[in-house]
């Protein structure tokens, strides 16, 4: 029989547990006897537990229009108009869920509530972009970031060598990606950008999305998207995310197109900015 230590607790180390301090993966989880360990096993059901709360908490509609209207009176560039209020055709989170169809588009209420906006606006030059707040798949991803980002962005846009005239800012409850389209054409933007919940991971119940289309109109599909997904502090940090995000509309802009045409380059050195199209035999 092997003697084991005086403070032996039964668990057998794995030397892979030294990686974990460089991901959030579950990996070296080690093993007592031939089950997790306890404390693996409770973090585990604690972690599902938080997703399953994110898919499922809802959007705190007076919570977040207070901060937008703080952000707004210390942010010029942003409309000081109040947040409006919309729904998707999913009446209820159950109905969300099981029919993604309904969540792409607005309710009759709301689409109704864009035109009376946009009749009282009385403006007929188009908003160069409309922001759109969605809860998606997580409602924790924006109460956690959608500010913060939205204060990131608005700070980098007022730097930019653009004017940018922006729309109303839009709540969504039961909103998914699409939805944004639908807003974009009623408020006659030229570009909309929604911040949507993703699907909830493991490790990342608070993970933010955002979605580029260029002249949104109902019936695209995702082609003509541009993704930025994990947006929160132990991802993609929001000044980084905002960063990224004024440079896909900024080319947008410019070139009048988002989606597959429309690439990230802003990481790129302007040596590699100089090649980015055909072949680097002729170059």
């Amino acid at each position: 029989m092997v003697n084991q230590p005086e403070d032996w607790n039964g668990v057998v180390d794995n030397p892979w547990r030294r990686l974990r301090s460089y991901t959030a993966a579950r990996i070296g989880l080690g093993r007592s006897g031939v089950s997790l360990p306890t404390r693996e096993l409770l973090e585990f059901q604690l972690a599902h537990a938080r997703a399953r709360d994110a898919v499922h908490t809802p959007l705190d509609l007076d919570g977040i229009t207070l901060q937008l209207e703080q952000l707004a009176a210390d942010q010029p560039l942003l409309n000081p108009a109040l947040p409006l209020h919309l729904h998707s055709e999913a009446v209820d989170r159950m109905t969300y869920l099981q029919r993604p169809d309904l969540g792409r588009r607005l309710s009759e209420a709301s689409r109704v509530l864009l035109q009376q906006e946009q009749e009282q606006d009385n403006v007929s030059e188009p908003y160069d972009l409309a922001l759109v707040i969605a809860d998606g798949l997580s409602a924790t991803a924006i109460a956690h970031n959608a500010v913060l980002f939205i204060r990131e962005l608005a700070s980098a846009m007022a730097s930019s060598e653009h004017r940018w005239r922006l729309a109303p800012i839009s709540l969504v409850q039961q909103g998914r990606v699409a939805i944004g389209d639908d807003i974009g054409e009623l408020l006659n933007a030229r570009t909309v950008l929604v911040l949507i919940g993703e699907r909830p991971g493991l490790s990342s119940p608070d993970s933010l999305g955002l979605y580029l289309t260029w002249n949104p109109h109902r019936g695209l599909t995702d082609a003509w998207r541009n993704c930025i997904s994990n947006v929160r502090p132990e991802g993609l940090n929001h000044p980084e995310a905002a960063r990224k995000a004024l440079y896909l509309l900024s080319e947008a802009r410019r070139l009048q197109l988002s989606g597959v045409n429309l690439k990230d380059r802003s990481d790129d050195t302007p040596l590699e900015q100089q090649h980015e199209s055909g072949s680097f035999l002729l170059g």
